[in-house]
């Protein structure tokens, strides 16, 4: 090509579930020994039924096909807006929500509208991949803040302080955290707002699985009345309500802040897709026991997979294990991750994703996404893990 590519893109990882599918692409698996996928966070079960009857009900009328407003539609911002306040208690508006297109377009137009190039934003190690990939494609500097993942992954706010510097414009905390499934303790978060909160800095808190932890706030930053000063809260019904395709994400911050990142979505997508909306709308207003029951099931398959680690022979360790993921330490020391996982995929039908995809310092390990199985097939896992070490 004659043309020069963005060479911030063009540096930036490659997909890495393309990479890994890449893999066993072209392969044919025996009934007897099916390809176990724990490589990518998808729901392994419907959408609601009654949810997909309304929505093909939905697609019929001719406003699904129209835009929406660039913030989402005003039913879906303020039922968010009234769950946000009813999980977590405090006061929180619908002009303090923006539907976006997958928490991954919040994430991105979050970003956009904190930072510029040459600015910095803290991101504990390891980190979910696609946000280290928006900051560096965007010229924003991701400052890896180390954690300790055999300690259970939970990262520390005195020494995130040390990393603060005067082009730092954010701290990123995902919790339950993608890759490692830790859940952040109330404490650690407060501690990283107060800190964010007294350095000028944002906070932003990516709870896309919130929804597969108990009833208990799981932190109480927003009780503060003047909890949007700092707190950027991102969100995702994607897994709450088996809708990854449908494309529908939220973010709940300042007002201010949601009309700069509006202004990037005018000029990424305009609005959300309507029918992920009505989707997201009906879930609010219908689904809470289908929530509920998603939940249970991914703590069954979360205990069945600790119970399966607990395999007699089995030498690779599980170190954290929540909501959708497992990190594990593999028992080859010196060997780089991706070779560990394109072995397990290659030779033992068993899809998951190098530490080397989250950050700097992972190689010893791999991340499980369990969400994908049936909890009968754990003990699987755990068999084709111990062929692996011979």
């Amino acid at each position: 090509m004659a043309y020069p590519i963005n060479a911030l893109v063009d540096r930036v990882l490659e997909p890495p579930i393309g990479e890994a599918w890449s893999w066993v692409q072209g392969r044919d698996f025996p009934t007897n020994r099916p390809l176990l996928d724990v490589c990518q966070a998808v729901p392994g079960y419907p959408p609601d039924e009654t949810l997909r009857r309304h929505i093909a009900e939905r697609a019929l009328l001719p406003e699904t096909a129209r835009y929406t407003d660039i913030a989402g539609i005003a039913p879906l911002r303020a039922a968010l807006a009234a769950d946000i306040a009813a999980r977590y208690g405090g006061r929180v508006e619908p002009r303090h929500v923006l539907i976006t297109a997958g928490c991954n377009q919040a994430f991105y137009t979050a970003m956009i509208a904190l930072a510029r190039a040459g600015d910095e934003v803290i991101l504990p190690l390891p980190f979910y991949f696609n946000h280290e990939m928006t900051l560096s494609g965007l010229g924003i500097r991701p400052v890896p803040l180390p954690c300790d993942a055999d300690a259970g992954g939970v990262p520390d706010a005195a020494e995130a302080a040390a990393l603060i510097s005067p082009a730092t414009r954010a701290i990123v905390l995902v919790t339950p955290n993608n890759p490692t499934g830790a859940v952040y303790p109330p404490a650690t978060i407060r501690a990283f707002h107060d800190l964010s909160r007294a350095r000028g800095i944002a906070l932003v808190v990516d709870e896309t699985y919130r929804d597969f932890l108990d009833d208990r706030p799981p932190h109480d930053l927003f009780a503060d009345p003047a909890w949007d000063a700092t707190l950027v809260h991102l969100y995702s019904f994607s897994k709450a309500y088996a809708l990854t395709g449908y494309r529908v994400g939220a973010v709940a911050c300042d007002a201010r802040l949601a009309g700069a990142m509006a202004k990037v979505l005018d000029c990424v997508q305009i609005s959300a897709p309507r029918i992920g909306q009505d989707a997201a709308l009906y879930g609010l207003a219908h689904l809470d026991g289908f929530r509920r029951a998603k939940r249970t099931l991914m703590a069954e398959r979360a205990a069945a997979l600790r119970a399966a680690f607990a395999t007699p022979g089995l030498t690779y360790r599980l170190l954290s294990c929540g909501a959708y993921f497992a990190y594990v330490r593999h028992p080859f020391d010196g060997e780089p991750s991706v070779a560990v996982a394109r072995r397990l995929a290659t030779e033992h039908n068993l899809l998951c994703l190098p530490g080397s995809f989250f950050g700097p310092g992972q190689d010893a390990y791999l991340r499980f996404a369990f969400a994908n199985l049936d909890a009968d097939w754990m003990p699987v896992i755990a068999e084709r893990l111990i062929e692996s070490q011979a």
